[in-house]
């Protein structure tokens, strides 16, 4: 009797190692056998809130660096500033094989905190709208990278911001871009972004 009780619980043993160990596999097959990786912060602007992760690729770690040097200089050329914030949002916005699902919405560091959820919200609903999930590296899908940026013109003046108040150094700036590939010569090239101050950050308040 005591035989056949010790061999029950053995294999009441054998069968729960099993099922652990299915459980595993499946786990590890619909993973892909790969762990998500948090990103990193790996540099900041701390003065003005900026932070630099380490997913970012090399193009868009050179412009914040080259925006740290501009607001970390004895006098900070503001102009030089809006330009560079300016062509950080299009690089990061408009350019989608780095984004990993359709909530990680490009160049909202710039965005004014009023307008963010909207702005947010939108995106998900437009231009992210279709990008499949790439939490694992394993997407197959193929999307558009932002390459030539250039500034075409900058004019500061009057910008009432909704009905909290109004700046009347706000900068306009009207940018135009290419991509990568041809592949994506029928997407969007081109946009006016609206920066307002709040103290000495500039923050995007509207985008057309």
């Amino acid at each position: 009797m005591k035989l056949k009780k010790k061999i029950k619980v053995l294999l009441v043993i054998i069968l729960i190692a099993l099922f652990v160990l299915l459980g595993f596999l499946i786990y590890k097959n619909l993973t892909g056998g790969t762990e998500i990786k948090e990103a990193k912060v790996i540099g900041s602007i701390k003065e003005y809130g900026y932070e630099l992760k380490d997913n970012k690729n090399a193009t868009y770690k050179k412009m914040f660096h080259e925006l740290e040097d501009i607001l970390t200089a004895k006098e900070v050329d503001e102009e030089a500033y809006a330009k560079k914030i300016a062509e950080m949002f299009i690089y990061d916005f408009y350019s989608l094989e780095d984004k990993t699902a359709k909530t990680d919405i490009g160049g909202v560091q710039f965005v004014h905190p009023a307008i963010l959820q909207n702005f947010t919200e939108n995106a998900e609903s437009t231009y992210y709208k279709y990008i499949e999930n790439d939490v694992y590296g394993t997407r197959k899908q193929a999307l558009p990278m932002v390459d030539t940026i250039t500034i075409e013109n900058v004019q500061q003046g009057l910008y009432v911001v909704g009905d909290t108040g109004k700046d009347e150094e706000a900068y306009e700036l009207k940018v135009t871009w290419d991509y990568t590939s041809a592949t994506y010569s029928d997407y969007q090239k081109q946009a006016t972004l609206d920066f307002v101050h709040d103290g000495k950050k500039l923050l995007l308040v509207e985008v057309k």
